[in-house]
């Protein structure tokens, strides 16, 4: 059922292209860390090569993702089909935070619709590609996005967003610095 490759296929690509949501995984190396699994939306992902990919982070109630991959580099990117034949489709690799002010965020920042609430950009040098039937997925049907961030973020404003991320973005749940630490000296 289930197959490996070593980079992202054309079929691969096309698949991620019509998918509304992804999920992200990571997991810190303490065996008593939190494993993180986070939904994300909007059109925030994109294939840059057959092994990287990047998607644009927005401000969230925590940083999990940043910290584990400044700590450790394990990131594994899951997409499933809701509509269609069944399919999920996971990317392996090791991941690094992009952030507003590092050399790569203007070549990057250009792929994006850069939000107010954009974070850092995480991307993903991919080592594995794994496709498995994903036949006990449901169907969903996709209704539209949600606006209630786009809202929150206005309402906060740039101040309030900086000062926000200092609050709840600097240090993960198990006490892990984020890429945003060195970005706040």
């Amino acid at each position: 059922m289930a197959r490996f490759f070593d980079s992202i296929q054309e079929q691969h690509q096309a698949f991620i292209e019509k998918q509304k949501m992804f999920f992200v995984a990571s997991a810190p190396l303490a065996a008593n860390g939190h494993v993180n699994l986070s939904p994300k939306g909007i059109d925030s992902f994109k294939v840059l090569s057959a092994n990287k990919v990047a998607y644009m982070d927005i401000i969230g109630s925590g940083n999990e993702t940043s910290a584990h991959i400044l700590e450790n580099g394990r990131i594994t990117i899951m997409f499933c089909a809701f509509d269609g034949p069944p399919n999920i489709l996971r990317l392996y690799g090791e991941g690094y935070a992009v952030l507003p002010g590092d050399e790569a965020w203007s070549i990057l920042a250009t792929k994006f619709d850069i939000l107010l609430s954009t974070r850092q950009i995480i991307v993903a040098d991919i080592h594995k590609v794994q496709t498995s039937c994903g036949f006990s997925v449901p169907y969903y049907t996709y209704e539209g996005e949600r606006d209630q961030a786009y809202k929150w973020a206005a309402n906060k404003g740039a101040d309030g967003l900086e000062a926000y991320k200092k609050e709840k973005n600097m240090i993960s749940m198990d006490g892990l610095p984020t890429a945003l630490v060195n970005s706040s000296k």
